[in-house]
């Protein structure tokens, strides 16, 4: 048992800039740390034994319970304990491990819908002499006193005090997370914990919440979210603090959330970017320029992060504002009315007469109508395509394709009109290829005649003689169409086909599809579409593997553009060790928001194992170390892109094949769910 009172470490409040350029720390551990954190010391340490009768993992932080008094004293009850359960000592004497907690207290005015902070320091400038401001942050020389030991639960007695005239019929909420540090005991990596409270002083019930956006959408990209040394994982705390109080001194730029978030993913498309003025916060006299952020889909797609399952989900539609308008329109100055048909605006009070939740038209001044993405458009006719059926199928003949073409009323379309449509053969399913009997050939139907949308179609190509197993027939297909034709706001757009995929046996064995590995869903996570790629007609995982297969190279880099090499290469970006290039494009900029360790990010279940890896095929001119590499090592080298790694992978090649399993398959020491172990 332990009991006492604490004193706070007195620390600098975080705030400002996030922990990387996309609100995540992106920390790949070398295969020797993430083993640390899985088999050494998970649960015991011997080593500590002396000191310690066991050493648990894990921190849980809670807040149960607040009050003001009625001079402004505040107070909270937490409880901080470990993965079991068990309570820590907040200074790591009787239990293992040193933690770090921080407080935030905060309210919502009345009639208002956002925090302002009681916790506030003043932050000077570092790169100018532009004068200090004061900032929302944490408490800092706060008192803890021992409630119990067991459960972990203590009372935390701000420095920092309400005033005396503090409105106690409003909404209140006490903020906190704990970091707990267990490297003494071989252990890397901190294990962090958040949470808040709320409750409205005088006993009335909490009616008033501010809940426009949910952790939930952040971390289908950010995986997970985890600002500020990882500490501050959930949207309910970073309001707190990132409020319009909060303005930063060396740019005057505001961390207001509505406004900083926006004009973070909005990144190199800002207006005032794009004008040659860079979007940077300093934090902790570090310079952030978050001017090179891409944003991994269209920005207009405003649901993609205020996404149902939060109170105020609609507000990106239902109270336009200024500040949060302005934040993505920078080059809009409401005082004056340019950019903004002229017309000032010294108040949000008339934002919603023009702004309506209601779109009426594609392109309208109502903010879903302005926010259309054209190859989204409801008003397109769409292209619904289905193969009903493939025969002539035996090697060394041309296969007949009959397949069907609609709109989305299920009215027949005229393929001829069509901007493009494909018919392409390709093989064998186990690894596409060109050469050695694989075959890609692309076709193309449209001057075939059908009736009520259906069409066959005879191709020129044959399956290769003496081909065995199992062949794809795919259709792609899009249409270049006018949205809102001879008027102001007429504007093109791409309707774009799903495409769809044909398996078949050439030998009569039995039809064995393309393995799936990665899902089109899990990409639409981060990527809304995948119909960006290629003019729209290869949205889906299933179709990019038929090109990017084992065989294809980029002509001008000759590196290798098998699906595995470039996702894994593209997304590793900035961590790669070598330059992965394709064209004239060099992917070590691209910033990953997620961690690379999760793996079932984009892959099915369990398809990444070593143990499971379907390919046969080499790959073909990775452009790296080695003319030819065996399919799983050049899954791995595609994010291991280190001499060392390619070195190794040689080593442990034989002509029998590659040993990976041996070491890294699912039931081994360094498996790959243990190389990318985190906490």
């Amino acid at each position: 048992m332990f009991v006492g009172a604490y004193n706070t470490m007195k620390k600098r409040p975080a705030l400002g800039r996030l922990a990387t350029a996309l609100l995540c720390t992106l920390s790949v551990l070398a295969p020797s740390a993430a083993l640390s954190a899985t088999r050494k010391n998970k649960d015991y340490n011997p080593a500590a034994a002396a000191s310690f009768p066991f050493v648990t993992t894990g921190v849980a932080f809670k807040i149960t319970g607040a009050n003001i008094a009625k001079d402004g004293t505040i107070t909270a009850r937490v409880t901080i304990t470990d993965s079991k359960g068990q309570g820590l000592d907040i200074n790591g004497v009787q239990t293992a491990g040193t933690l770090s907690v921080r407080m935030v207290a905060a309210y919502i005015p009345k009639g208002q819908a956002q925090y302002v902070a009681y916790t506030t320091t003043v932050d000077n400038a570092f790169i100018n002499k532009n004068p200090p401001q004061t900032q929302a942050g944490t408490d800092s020389g706060g008192t803890w006193t021992l409630v119990d030991s067991a459960t972990g639960t203590y009372d935390y007695t701000f420095k920092t005090k309400a005033p005396a005239t503090f409105d106690a019929t409003v909404t209140h909420t006490i903020g906190g997370q704990a970091e707990r540090s267990l490297t003494d005991f071989g252990i890397t990596g901190a294990y962090t914990s958040d949470a808040v409270y709320n409750w409205v002083p005088n006993g009335s019930p909490v009616t008033v919440t501010r809940d426009v956006v949910s952790e939930k959408s952040c971390n289908q990209c950010h995986d997970p979210i985890s600002a500020h040394g990882g500490g501050r994982k959930s949207m309910a705390y970073c309001v707190l603090c990132h409020t319009d109080q909060s303005v930063n001194p060396d740019t005057y730029n505001t961390v207001d959330m509505k406004v900083f978030i926006h004009k973070l993913h909005m990144g190199q498309n800002l207006p005032s970017v794009k004008a040659g003025v860079p979007y940077i916060i300093v934090h902790r006299q570090a310079v952030q320029d978050y001017s090179d952020i891409a944003f991994p889909q269209d920005i207009r797609n405003c649901v993609s992060c205020h996404a149902p399952g939060t109170k105020q989900a609609d507000n990106w539609k239902t109270n336009p504002t200024r500040a949060a308008c302005g934040s993505c329109h920078d080059n809009v100055n409401f005082q004056t009315g340019e950019n903004h048909v002229n017309l000032p605006q010294v108040s949000d009070n008339e934002c919603k007469n023009c702004h309506t939740p209601t779109a009426t038209l594609d392109f309208d001044a109502s903010i879903p109508g302005a926010h259309v993405i054209p190859n989204n458009s409801a008003s397109l006719p769409g292209i619904i395509m289905q193969i009903q059926g493939v025969t002539n199928t035996a090697s060394n003949n041309s296969p007949v394709v009959t397949f069907k073409v609609t709109n989305k009323k299920g009215e027949p379309v005229d393929i001829s009109k069509l901007t493009s449509i494909r018919v392409i053969l390709a093989g064998p399913n186990v690894d596409y290829q060109v050469g050695s009997k694989g075959v890609r050939f692309s076709e193309n139907p449209a001057a075939v005649a059908g009736k009520d949308g259906v069409y066959t179609y005879t191709m020129t190509n044959k399956i290769p003689d003496s081909s065995t197993g199992s062949y794809t027939i795919s259709m792609e297909a899009r249409n270049s169409v006018t949205l809102l034709p001879g008027t102001q706001k007429q504007t093109a757009a791409t309707d774009m086909a799903k495409p769809v995929e044909y398996y078949f046996s050439v030998d009569k064995s039995p039809v064995v599809a393309r393995r799936k590995v990665v899902s089109s869903e899990k990409c639409a996570a981060c990527h809304q579409n995948l119909g960006f790629v290629h003019g729209g007609t290869r949205g889906e995982t299933q179709e990019c593997v038929i090109c990017h297969n084992p065989t294809l190279v980029d002509g001008t880099s000759k590196m290798s553009v098998n699906l595995a090499w470039q996702i894994h290469s593209i997304h590793r970006g900035e961590n790669l060790a070598n330059p992965y290039i394709l064209g004239t494009t060099n992917y070590q900029e691209v910033k990953f928001p997620g961690d690379l360790r999760n793996c079932t990010a984009c892959h099915l279940a369990n398809t990444y194992q070593v143990d499971n890896v379907g390919a046969k095929a080499d790959v073909v001119s990775t452009g790296n170390f080695t003319p030819t590499t065996k399919p799983i090592s050049a899954a791995c080298q595609g994010c291991h892109d280190e001499l060392s790694t390619a070195a190794h992978a040689l080593t442990n090649t034989s002509t029998l094949g590659e040993s990976c399993k041996a070491c890294h398959g699912m039931n081994s020491e360094f498996s790959v769910d243990n190389v990318h172990a985190r906490h």
